[in-house]
């Protein structure tokens, strides 16, 4: 029996040798004549030059297994399905692309760097974690891998100042510590057709005294929503919001994602408020977050902060269906598309492909949309030179804990998935855009009508605007899950929103307290400051020239602006 295993073993060496031997250029012409053509940046000779670095560089690791993991969301399908079959039969790296929840991913990214046991040799995460990463020393700083290490394995063609999110996987060192794979955007939604339609907007003059159009504040925002509610349009009655109140994880999401900033809270500073960035966490001039409330001279918990909640709270019991107060993200996210809501402050643009579908209440027969997105309006306490709204940047990270060749291979993989090569037809495919040249390529010219104004947004100058979460948030898995706890009081009335921000600052302040106490971040750790009121951080921020914590503004109902859709667009172009 023994002998019949190693004799069947052998012979199975011997078929998957012979297979890595057939892994070659004529497996890429035949990826890039059934999958690419000519949905790319670079012509067919550049394809086949690239594909035949790959092949080069991957001959070490040919027959060589690895694991990725990612979310679950139509770009990361497209890697697991199609792009890391090709990559296997191009190179001879078999590549495993496994698609779990998002939450399910940071908890074995923390299993793998608190355990120091290789999980998986490469992460698609969040670049959220970007703090996390650069304070704690476990990922790979790329800068440095790419020149040393991993040269051999590093694409000359990689180009990464073509890479739209660069300066989002980028710590205060310098150093880029995550490859951004797919980005995408949170935005306003609104329905273009109602509109524009001649009564609405008749009546809206009337009854407001200016024009009904894209929102650029939230008190336009707030009439918009007030004017749609509860009117019939097409037989149904209609809502002028929508949102999501449940109790659950991704009700943390709907607040760490920059909602505070779009109400006007940290300071100002591209891509994250310095030294109060959106979360409300204040840092020193070493970086080092030295609070969250307000009495430390954070924001978590101040005028602004409040402001936010309340205006969700407020907007979510008046203007959206009653079902909304119990749903979660995924729940509420097909809403809109039903066809019974005017606007929505906070879309996700990852939502467009089942937003343009054939047959949907809200695409015209030409498969055109009667929808489109817009930039986001802020709120009372926002200055500009803030931030405007949350992107997310999903990134490949390496963390040192993976064995060197792995982490090589796992390294080719993600240029692959990310190559001038295959972006174009990967963006077509899940729309979640990382490179300038994919946006520019002319195929999305053409498709640009149909995507109801998401190449017009990621071609814009406002696009800067909208980042992911900076790296004043030392630890993201364990700050992260505190907020939808907190807010999730404020949601169900269990506390008001100065309570549940109260709450949630000080548990923020815990956390930061335990880092500090444990050294484990060293001298870019937390290190908090002394207590204060709000009035002398008030002073302090504006002698700094700084605006965190801003005092409460009397009058949070400021004077509401409104701008048409299509001269936004057009100033774009200028």
């Amino acid at each position: 029996m023994r002998l019949r295993i190693l004799t069947s073993t052998s012979v199975l060496a011997l078929i998957l040798g012979a297979g890595n031997a057939y892994a070659g250029m004529e497996e890429a012409k035949a990826f890039l004549d059934a999958e690419i053509g000519d949905m790319s940046t670079l012509d067919r000779a550049a394809q086949e030059a690239e594909m035949q670095w790959f092949i080069d560089a991957a001959k070490p690791f040919a027959g060589m297994d690895i694991k990725v993991v990612s979310e679950t969301i139509t770009t990361h399908e497209y890697e697991s399905k199609t792009l890391a079959k090709a990559f296997s039969e191009i190179t001879g790296i078999k590549v495993t692309h496994d698609l779990i929840g998002e939450g399910d991913v940071v908890e074995k990214l923390q299993t793998q760097m608190q355990s120091g046991e290789n999980v998986y040799d490469a992460y698609i995460n969040d670049s959220d974690l970007i703090g996390t990463h650069w304070r704690y020393q476990q990922a790979r700083n790329l800068t440095d891998w790419m020149a040393n290490e991993g040269k051999d394995v590093t694409n000359p063609n990689l180009d990464i100042d073509d890479f739209i999110g660069k300066s989002f996987t980028t710590a205060p060192d310098g150093k880029l510590y995550q490859l951004p794979d797919q980005q995408f955007a949170n935005l306003y939604w609104f329905r273009y057709d109602w509109f524009n339609d001649e009564k609405n907007k008749a009546d809206f003059k009337a009854k407001y005294g200016y024009d009904l159009g894209v929102p650029v504040n939230w008190s336009a925002y707030e009439d918009i929503a007030e004017f749609f509610t509860g009117k019939e349009i097409d037989g149904k009655k209609v809502y002028g919001h929508m949102d999501y109140g449940k109790k659950d994880p991704s009700l943390g999401w709907r607040f760490t994602d920059a909602w505070l900033s779009m109400a006007g809270n940290g300071d100002k500073g591209i891509p994250n408020g310095k030294p109060v960035d959106e979360w409300g966490i204040k840092v020193d001039a070493n970086s080092r977050p030295v609070g969250s409330c307000v009495a430390r001279g954070g924001d978590t918990n101040g005028p602004a902060a409040v402001y936010s909640i309340e205006k969700y709270l407020d907007w979510m019991k008046k203007h959206a269906p009653a079902a909304a107060q119990g749903m979660t993200f995924s729940e509420s996210g097909p809403v809109p598309a039903q066809g019974e809501v005017a606007q929505q402050i906070f879309w996700y643009t990852a939502f467009t492909a089942d937003m343009v579908k054939d047959g949907l209440p809200v695409v015209n027969a030409d498969g055109t949309p009667k929808w489109r997105m817009a930039p986001s309006p802020h709120g009372v306490y926002w200055k500009d030179g803030m931030k405007l709204g949350y992107q997310d940047a999903g990134s490949w990270t390496l963390l040192k804990s993976t064995p060197d060749d792995r982490a090589k291979a796992a390294w080719l993989y993600a240029q692959f998935v990310t190559s001038k090569t295959v972006d174009v037809k990967k963006s077509h495919v899940g729309l979640t855009f990382i490179r300038e040249s994919t946006l520019q390529h002319k195929s999305f010219t053409e498709r640009a009508p149909k995507l109801g104004g998401l190449i017009e947004f990621y071609r814009s100058p406002a696009r800067v605007q909208w980042t992911p979460t900076g790296t004043n948030v030392p630890d993201y898995p364990k700050l992260a899950q505190l907020w939808w706890q907190a807010i999730g009081d404020a949601s169900s009335g269990a506390k008001t929103a100065q309570e549940a921000m109260d709450s949630l600052c000080a548990e923020q302040e815990k956390v930061l307290g335990r880092l500090e106490r444990a050294g484990i971040q060293g001298d870019i750790g937390p290190k908090l400051a002394e207590e204060k009121d709000l009035a002398y951080w008030n002073a302090d921020a504006v002698k700094n020239g700084n605006l965190a914590p801003q005092l409460k503004i009397e009058n949070e109902k400021e004077k509401p602006v409104t701008v048409n859709y299509d001269e936004l667009v057009k100033s774009w172009s200028k």
